[in-house]
């Protein structure tokens, strides 16, 4: 896929900074990259060398008899592809030809070039003749003609202020082989979606998490240079394709580097894949990296932060660990992570790649995963040898805690399936049948995209490759102690497979897509009738209140040909 948003996460109202200060590459933050690129350089360095040797020992050398420009051509060979000689080649044992007689010099001669500047043969100019009189100034301020100034400095700082009315919406974004994160602002109040800003990515971003705790590392932490630490802020965390963590602040635009790199390891640990041997059937056969407790070594395909111990953050990757990291901690690694390096602990407990993470909100320690090994388990961290689990028959997409359970949670499936499981009744012993709550047949393909409604009890939305998102209610049948599940609304928002479904963190009924079409909408569910009435009477309840809006439909960012409003997302609510 050329062009995608594999996820997409949001920024509570009245978190971002009003203002966004400008990257400043100071003496101070100059020797915090220097040393970050010292490592990158030796690195790419021991990186190059041995991915020489790996394409050595696989029959690939760049040097000897194999490589590809051994043969080069003879430079004899070279001949016009006209078929001509070009334009003024004589031949080497020919002269060239005499000019003529009456020749007068180089084609240039016409033009009379030695006495240009002589002022008397200028020609005349007309109205402009008086030339002399005009004044050249630096810029409009100096010109006294100028009286309307302008500000170039304070007309930025309007351009980039962000509303305490406003939301964020962080999108990881790759177009062109091209990876970035877009920030963009999203206005209520007035149905308006924007780029704000971007940030480069160096790899092909693969899942995100939005957390309000300052790392340690972070040149914005300090509210001064000699300053006490800050206590909160407004950072996102990025796994991507590598092995590496980045945490960055969208509170600074035109950022060069991240505020935190974790699972970075030093010069004598760069990844690197190993040839299993130099035979034509093994070539493209490598070994698998062995794995470390103090980093990744394999892409991170999930995070999560924790919002009540708020310096620790989960990660899930596909070398089949899960990680926690302790953002207080200095994030260098040396060798392979002793007391106080690297990741805070690490746990091995699936047979695959762990595919999603998630903390539980209610119980602080308590982590559920999913993996491809078509299990899930949910353990407390500080005992993992004690957890609980079930077989889902098939790959786990992804997973979420219900807020308004503590014991429960939500499964997606590769095959369409959504799960709700009660943790309290699963077995420690996988073998042992775990029958789910409830069993959901939702898409047509797989269930790539799950959130629960923060707001609204027994609300999901789901997303998946049928390019469909749809909402569910979930109610609990008092007299048959039973869960009955049923279809709000659905519809296709024109953002091709869905990958990612996120709610709003302030607006009961606001959801976030985007998918293979590498374009973000943002759905007002209420604006559909049967949405409201059936989870009127629920937001009721929790004592919010429903708005009803004048605009109804999807909210996408404009462009030349086609309005920011409307239908423009896919086809009708269902």
């Amino acid at each position: 896929m050329a062009s995608l948003i594999s996820c997409v996460s949001w920024v509570k109202r009245g978190v971002s900074s009003q203002h966004p200060t400008k990257y400043v590459l100071d003496d101070t933050e100059l020797e915090r990259v220097s040393a970050l690129a010292r490592i990158e350089l030796e690195d790419a360095k021991k990186e190059l060398e041995k991915a020489h040797i790996a394409a050595v020992s696989m029959g690939k050398g760049a040097e000897g008899s194999d490589a590809d420009d051994a043969d080069e051509d003879d430079e004899n060979a070279w001949v016009d592809e006209d078929g001509e000689d070009a334009d003024g080649d004589v031949p080497m044992d020919e002269d060239p030809p005499e000019k003529p007689a009456d020749a007068k010099g180089d084609d240039l001669a016409q033009y009379n070039l030695d006495d240009y500047d002589d002022e008397d043969n200028m020609p005349s100019m007309g109205p402009f003749s008086n030339i002399k009189g005009l004044q050249y100034y630096q810029n409009n301020d100096e010109d006294p003609y100028i009286t309307l100034k302008q500000d170039d400095e304070e007309d930025e700082r309007q351009e980039l202020e962000v509303l305490p009315s406003d939301n964020l919406l962080v999108v990881a974004k790759t177009e062109d082989e091209v990876s970035q994160l877009e920030i963009y602002v999203y206005d209520d109040s007035e149905e308006n979606l924007y780029v704000h800003h971007d940030l480069m990515l160096p790899s092909f971003p693969l899942c995100l998490e939005w957390l309000d705790f300052p790392p340690i590392s972070s040149p914005s932490a300090k509210t001064s240079p000699n300053g006490p630490a800050k206590q909160f802020g407004n950072y996102i965390a990025v796994g991507t394709m590598e092995p590496e963590i980045e945490i960055w602040s969208l509170d600074v635009v035109e950022a060069m580097y991240p505020d935190m790199v974790l699972g970075r390891p030093d010069k004598t640990a760069a990844h690197i894949p190993v040839p299993l041997g130099t035979g034509k059937k093994k070539r493209k056969k490598t070994k698998q990296r062995p794995s470390s407790s103090a980093h990744h070594v394999d892409a991170v395909l999930s995070l999560s932060w924790n919002k009540t111990h708020r310096n620790l953050l989960a990660s899930a990757s596909a070398d089949r660990t899960v990680k926690i990291w302790d953002l207080t901690r200095d994030p260098t690694i040396n060798g392979e992570g002793g007391e106080g390096e690297g990741a805070l602990r690490s746990f091995d407990i699936h047979k695959d790649k762990v595919q999603a993470v998630h903390w539980n909100d209610k119980e602080p320690t308590v982590l559920l995963t999913g993996s491809y090994d078509r299990t899930v388990r949910t353990f407390d961290s500080r005992a993992p040898d004690a957890g609980v689990g079930a077989i889902v028959g098939a790959d786990v997409e992804a997973l979420r805690w219900d807020p308004w359970e503590s014991h429960a949670f939500y499964v997606s499936l590769e095959n369409g399936i959504v799960l709700n499981f009660d943790a309290r009744t699963l077995p420690s012993d996988l073998s042992t049948p775990s029958p789910a709550r409830f069993t959901l047949s939702a898409h047509d393909g797989a269930v790539s995209a799950l959130d629960v409604n923060p707001h609204i009890p027994g609300c999901i939305a789901t997303g998946g490759t049928d390019k469909v998102v749809k909402i569910w209610n979930v109610n609990e049948d008092a007299d048959l102690k039973k869960r009955q599940v049923s279809l709000v609304t659905s519809r296709d928002l024109g953002v091709g497979k869905i990958f990612t479904v996120a709610w709003s963190p302030d607006d009961p009924l606001t959801l976030a897509a985007a998918g293979s079409k590498a374009k973000l909408q943002v759905w007002d569910v209420g604006a559909n009738a049967g949405a409201r009435k059936a989870l009127g009477p629920k937001i009721k309840a929790v004592g919010r209140e429903l708005k009803e809006k004048e605009h109804g439909g999807v909210i996408g960012v404009a462009t030349d040909d086609e309005d920011s409003s409307g239908d423009e997302g896919g086809g009708d609510d269902e």
